[in-house]
C-alpha cells in the first residue's frame, strides 16, 4: 500500500455520506497497467490516473491512497470498502449498469500485439494460435462476453487457446519466449510496452479491421455513489478548463486518446 506520504493505511468511505468530512480518498488500481498505473524502477506507484487522481485530491484537501489490486478481485474490493473508486484505465463500456461512472476521459481500442518477426499479419491469422489476455480485463470479456458479440466469439473460436495471466508484463514474457503467438490488450498499454521493450521487436496488428473492440475508459464507483462520484466529476471538469488535464495527458503521452472536454 502506497499513500501519499508513504503513511499507514487508512479505511476507505465508500457510501458517500461522508464526502464533506472525507480526509483521504482510496484509488484501487492494477500495479501492472501502465502508462495509467503500475510500479516504477524506484519502486513508487506512478501513472496517468494516480496523476488525474492526485490533483483531484489536492483540489479537495484529500490524501490520496493508491490501493494496487489484483485485478481479478476488483469488484469484491469495491463492494467491500477497501477502496472508494476503480480508476486505472477502467473499461466502462458494456458495464453501465455494474459500476456508477464519472463521464469518459479516455477512448481506447483492443488491439492485438505479436513478434515482428511473425507470420500473423491479420486477426484473421490467429485461428490455431495461443492468444494470452489479462485476467479480468475488458479484452478478456470482448473474447468471451456472449451478449451481441457473435464476430469476436467466432474469431476466439479459431484460436488454439486463449490463456490468462495475472499482468501484461508477464504476457509480453510469454511473448518473448514464443510461449504465446498474440497478446490481446489495449492500444495504450500494448504502445507503452513496446515502446520500452526492444526496438522493433513487437508490432500491433494495422488497421481498424483488426481492432478486437473500441471502448472507454471512466472512472468506477460503488453502484449508487453519486455523490463521491458527482465531486470527483466536479474537480475533473475544473482540470479541464484550465489546462491541467491536458497537461497531464501530455506528460503521459496519451493526448491522442483523452475524450473529456472533447
Amino acid at each position: 500500500l502506497a499513500g501519499c506520504g508513504g503513511g499507514k493505511e487508512e479505511p476507505a468511505a465508500t457510501d458517500g455520506a461522508d464526502t464533506a468530512e472525507r480526509t483521504t480518498f482510496t484509488v484501487g488500481f492494477d500495479a501492472e497497467y501502465p502508462p495509467y498505473g503500475y510500479k516504477n524502477d524506484a519502486g513508487e506507484y506512478v501513472g496517468f490516473d494516480l496523476d488525474l487522481a492526485q490533483e483531484v485530491c489536492d483540489r479537495n484537501g484529500w490524501g490520496l491512497v493508491k490501493q494496487p489490486l489484483d485485478w481479478s478481485s476488483k469488484d469484491m474490493e469495491l463492494e467491500g470498502g477497501t477502496v472508494d473508486c476503480l480508476w486505472n484505465g477502467f473499461t466502462m463500456t458494456g458495464r453501465e449498469d455494474k459500476y456508477t461512472f464519472s463521464k469518459p476521459y479516455v477512448d481506447n481500442s483492443i488491439v492485438f500485439v505479436v513478434r515482428q518477426d511473425s507470420d500473423i499479419q491479420t486477426k484473421e491469422d490467429l485461428a490455431g494460435k495461443i492468444v494470452i489476455t489479462q485476467a479480468g480485463s475488458s479484452a478478456l470479456a470482448a473474447l468471451t462476453n456472449t451478449e451481441d458479440n457473435d464476430e469476436n466469439l467466432a474469431l476466439a473460436a479459431t484460436f488454439a487457446s486463449l490463456e490468462q495471466t495475472p499482468d501484461y508484463n508477464s504476457a509480453f514474457m510469454s511473448l518473448e519466449t514464443g510461449a504465446v503467438d498474440a497478446i490481446a490488450v489495449d492500444i495504450g498499454v500494448a504502445q507503452y510496452q513496446i515502446d520500452k521493450r526492444e526496438e522493433g521487436a513487437y508490432v500491433m496488428l494495422s488497421g481498424d479491421d483488426n481492432k478486437l473492440a473500441s471502448e472507454q475508459y471512466a472512472v468506477g464507483f460503488k453502484k449508487g455513489n453519486e455523490e463521491l462520484r458527482d465531486k470527483v466529476q466536479d474537480t475533473l471538469d475544473e482540470m479541464v478548463k484550465d489546462g491541467t488535464f491536458a497537461e497531464i495527458a501530455e506528460k503521459w503521452g496519451l493526448t491522442d486518446s483523452v475524450c473529456l472536454g472533447k
